[in-house]
């Protein structure tokens, strides 16, 4: 069996082209199946999940059949299924958001599956709709190979950390709007109307954020961050959390961005990457839960031993 690097390199510079194109195509399957789905709280029927080959939307209704889209990010194809047995393919190649658009929309109508999207990409600066986006044309596979496979990883992790919380808590998941890998706790409260941020609707934002939340995730970095981080935030940020004590030390407190931050070299060069980035995770969990005053006693799991996962 090949061994391969787990929590491998990914230096921003190195695949930005392909990141903005797999940005814009992980958007154009999001909004396919946003537009098959029931709204969910806080937009949790909008994103994608890690598997172990790549990303996909889970299966969909269309009607009163089944489809699904999956990423996969080994054989670097784009897999559409349907319950009835149909599967198309795309290739994952360099090419142009507006043909991988084309091609995927051209490939439901052959299924007898024809979707209508709003085509304008959402929380990026350039709005240009996919149907017209020749800019973005690159696909460097094995850069997209390492990003599915630290989200594969942070995926494992953060799974580990959502159980420790009995609370209301979301999935681990995928948001192709900001392109990044989170999870979500909740406290139970109501949260204050949402300011707003840009290149996302007000509508948006005040779904996502109706609730009071601690959410935590990775990020492969852009705009203000010219690096690959895991990051945690509160909404409301109550008083005191950008003070609070937390861990690793390389973690800090990110003031334009209001979120701590902690990067990803730390946990790739750690030698206990998995107990490093649960320390980032917990430490800054506390800083929200402790400054917001939650009621962690009753939102908090007791730590069972991992000898019971094998009873």
């Amino acid at each position: 069996m090949t061994t391969v690097n787990i929590w491998p390199e990914l230096p921003l510079a190195e695949w930005k082209d392909t990141y903005e194109t797999l940005h814009m195509w992980t958007q154009i399957v999001g909004k396919i199946r946003l537009a098959l789905t029931h709204l969910e709280n806080h937009w949790w029927n909008s994103a994608l999940y890690v598997t172990s080959r790549g990303l996909t939307t889970s299966a969909m209704s269309y009607h009163d059949l089944l489809l699904q889209i999956s990423f996969d990010f080994i054989a670097h194809r784009l897999i559409i299924e349907t319950a009835e047995g149909y599967t198309k393919t795309i290739a994952l190649r360099p090419r142009s958001v507006a043909e991988f658009y084309q091609e995927l929309m051209a490939s439901l109508v052959s299924l007898d599956m024809p979707v209508t999207i709003w085509t304008t990409p959402v929380e990026v600066p350039d709005r240009t709709p996919f149907e017209k986006d020749q800019k973005h044309a690159a696909y460097d596979p094995e850069y997209a190979q390492r990003f599915w496979r630290i989200l594969a990883q942070t995926s494992r992790v953060l799974t580990e950390f959502r159980c420790r919380f009995t609370g209301k808590v979301s999935p681990v998941h995928f948001f192709w709007g900001a392109f990044d890998l989170a999870v979500t706790r909740f406290s139970g409260r109501p949260a204050p109307p949402h300011p707003g941020a840009p290149n996302v609707a007000q509508f948006v934002q005040a779904e996502a954020y109706s609730h009071e939340v601690s959410s935590c995730g990775f990020w492969p970095g852009g705009g203000p961050v010219n690096e690959p981080v895991f990051y945690a935030y509160a909404y409301p940020e109550p008083h005191g959390f950008k003070d609070y004590s937390i861990q690793p030390p390389e973690a800090f407190y990110h003031t334009g961005m209001g979120e701590f931050l902690l990067p990803y070299d730390v946990i790739r060069t750690s030698n206990a990457p998995d107990e490093t980035l649960l320390n980032f995770l917990q430490s800054t969990y506390e800083a929200a839960a402790t400054s917001a005053d939650w009621d962690r006693n009753t939102l908090e799991r007791q730590r069972v031993t991992t000898s019971l996962r094998h009873e």
